[in-house]
């Protein structure tokens, strides 16, 4: 009797790195317009900080999303989520526009469009993730996730230089410089909604080809929510986003504090500068990453790579006073780069025809973004940037628990 072909998935594979870059170009520049907002619309580093809100508090529909990607597909839900994302750049094009033009309140026409635009982002993250767990063995999983997440570091790093040199480029920051460059954006998009349309992508049944590779039917709950590690892998991506999102949003202020000569513009263009030196050692990280885990165990190296990161923000504290203090602060990128893949591995192990829900539940930790940094940015303002970036060391004590204890409550551990 012949032997099974194993399904060639490298075509499905392109597609869905490439919506990768496009979500991490997305994140990163939203998080990157913070500076920019900060000195077009004279804010507070709290109220600068709800443009994170606006954009991470769409993952609270992540869930929802997951259902609805239950009923649709992957396909469905990327052709879905590229038109949502780029027709939020439009509105947000044509409403800052009006705004303008009727001396209204343009902040926070910014705010609603771009959470239009993350709606968008959510439903891509939903299937990005799963997406890439299911095309190919499970054993390569980490591997593949980590890959995919290198392919959005790319992303990361030019999105910051899309702020400087395309939408700032040497001026005073102000809204009318947003509407064209986000016009392009969203037509950019739309286009590859279009071409994804008449694209033929596999389709994939989690359950059976967990049981093929296992080599023996499972047993799996009646449903995702029962599952402990799930939920506390949510808890992880949560704190998470106060470690990743937590430096680039704290950057301006460490400028700010070293610089105290300097005005507000020349503050924001100096620190969405450097950013891409953090995204950038993401994006090494993610690649170096990648090679390892073909080596060495996933835990023990998100492990290593927390107490690296947790030790270059102590490092950066203790060297508050200089520029190297700052260096430090970047360097933590490189460190960070591995997390996110590896805690949401950790928490979609061992589910079968559960992935997709579990997902949208792990996919809701995003919403730290949007809860801790206006936390952080309030304690900036009461009590100034290095109090604030303390409150770090609580994030990556938790992500160390789950990584070697919380991952593993309600599963078999091979």
């Amino acid at each position: 009797m012949p032997q099974k072909q194993t399904p060639n998935y490298m075509f499905a594979l392109i597609v869905v790195f490439i919506v990768c870059f496009l979500i991490g170009f997305i994140t990163t520049m939203n998080n990157s317009m913070i500076a920019f907002c900060s000195e077009a619309f004279n804010l507070t580093a709290q109220q600068g900080q709800y443009v994170n809100t606006a954009f991470y508090g769409a993952y609270l529909l992540a869930i929802p999303f997951a259902m609805l990607m239950s009923k649709i597909g992957y396909k469905g839900t990327l052709i879905l989520g590229l038109a949502v994302a780029g027709v939020g750049f439009v509105i947000n094009s044509f409403g800052i526009n009006a705004a303008i033009a009727a001396n209204a309140n343009v902040y926070i026409v910014f705010l609603l469009s771009m959470c239009l635009v993350a709606m968008g982002v959510v439903m891509l993250q939903n299937v990005a993730n799963p997406y890439v767990m299911v095309l190919g063995s499970p054993e390569k999983g980490a591997f593949r996730m980590t890959l995919s997440q290198a392919l959005n570091s790319v992303a990361t790093t030019v999105a910051p230089l899309f702020i400087t040199y395309v939408i700032i480029n040497g001026k005073t920051p102000a809204p009318e410089y947003v509407p064209g460059p986000f016009m392009g954006l969203g037509i950019f998009t739309i286009i590859i909604c279009l071409i994804l349309v008449f694209l033929k992508l596999p389709k994939i049944d989690e359950g059976a080809q967990a049981e093929e590779a296992g080599g023996e039917k499972k047993q799996y709950k009646s449903s995702v929510f029962k599952y402990t590690h799930v939920w506390l892998g949510a808890l992880g991506i949560f704190m998470y986003m106060g470690v990743e999102i937590g430096v680039p949003s704290m950057l301006p202020y460490r400028f700010q504090l070293l610089h105290p000569e300097m005005d507000s513009a020349a503050l924001a263009a100096l620190a969405t500068t450097y950013l891409a030196y953090y995204w950038g050692g993401m994006m090494v990280g993610r690649f170096v990453g990648a090679g390892i885990l073909t080596k060495f165990e996933p835990r023990k190296l998100l492990t290593a790579c927390l107490c690296l990161g947790a030790a270059c923000i102590a490092l950066s504290l203790i060297l508050a006073s200089s520029m190297a203090g700052v260096w430090c602060m970047l360097a933590a990128g490189l460190f960070h780069s591995v997390m996110w893949p590896l805690i949401f591995n950790l928490g979609l192990q061992e589910l079968g025809p559960h992935t997709k829900a579990a997902t949208g539940v792990i996919n809701t930790g995003v919403i730290g973004a949007a809860i801790l940094m206006p936390v952080m940015g309030t304690m900036v303002d009461a009590m100034g940037v290095i109090i604030a970036m303390c409150f770090m060391f609580v994030f990556y004590a938790y992500i160390i628990w789950f990584c070697n204890w919380g991952s593993k409550i309600g599963i078999s551990v091979k």
